[in-house]
């Protein structure tokens, strides 16, 4: 089945729209189960924008991927999927978010309205959307730390206390996420890499810091890799 998937790959890569098509009716389920994951809910083919998102979003990965490194396509897909569903998110935020000056004082039929009373319901409608988005990505974050052994209370005792070894640890799980070798290394076995970790001689870190930095680099990890978009405001460094 493997060797199927990468024989269809190849040829899709190479132009061949029947086993592009084959491979995306493949893996549909798949893409499904993406998209389901990170919006949070269950999405359902033909009903939700969602899912045509994520499907483009994998049409895309096809194009993109290149193996380097051992890379797992799948792996690769679905940072893609999730990652088009981000920016599909933001770009309809940023539709609703129109300025007080667009409301006119009166509907078509001259009828006057409180333009304040309606930026006040657009405003509390958006707080309740991501405080909604906040908790679903919160459920996400404790259940994939769970897959480490790892739980949100364990984060108040490894987090690292100077500023400098938080920043150091910030760095090396954003090298985690940006090199696919590694976020699959870490997916798979569900532990750092750290023999390739500690040789990167631009981290600068060693095998003992990782070690004792081991579950808040997982937890910063996790939030990169499953675009938990809502949770990256407390890993700016």
């Amino acid at each position: 089945m493997a060797n199927e998937a990468e024989t269809r790959l190849a040829l899709a890569k190479a132009g061949d729209r029947a086993a592009r098509e084959d491979l995306i009716r493949a893996y549909t389920p798949f893409v499904l189960r993406v998209a389901s994951r990170a919006c949070g809910r269950y999405l359902v083919s033909g009903r939700d924008d969602e899912v045509s998102v994520a499907l483009i979003a994998f049409n895309e990965a096809i194009d993109r991927f290149d193996g380097e490194g051992g890379a797992s396509f799948l792996a690769f897909a679905e940072m893609v999927i999730r990652r088009r569903l981000v920016d599909h998110y933001r770009a309809a935020r940023r539709a609703r978010e129109l300025p007080l000056t667009e409301f006119e004082t009166t509907d078509d039929e001259g009828q006057p309205y409180n333009v304040v009373d309606i930026r006040g319901a657009l405003e509390r409608h958006e707080a309740e959307e991501e405080a909604s988005r906040r908790r679903a990505d919160i459920a996400r974050f404790r259940e994939a730390l769970a897959d480490f052994g790892v739980t949100l209370q364990d984060l108040v005792a490894a987090a690292p206390r100077h500023e400098d070894a938080r920043r150091r640890a910030m760095a090396v799980a954003r090298r985690i996420a940006d090199t696919p070798a590694l976020a699959q290394h870490l997916r798979r076995h569900r532990e750092l890499p750290l023999k390739e970790l500690s040789a990167l001689p631009d981290l600068g870190v060693s095998r003992k810091t990782l070690e004792r930095q081991r579950k808040y680099i997982i937890a910063v990890a996790v939030i990169l890799l499953e675009d938990l978009e809502t949770l990256r405001e407390y890993i700016k460094a």
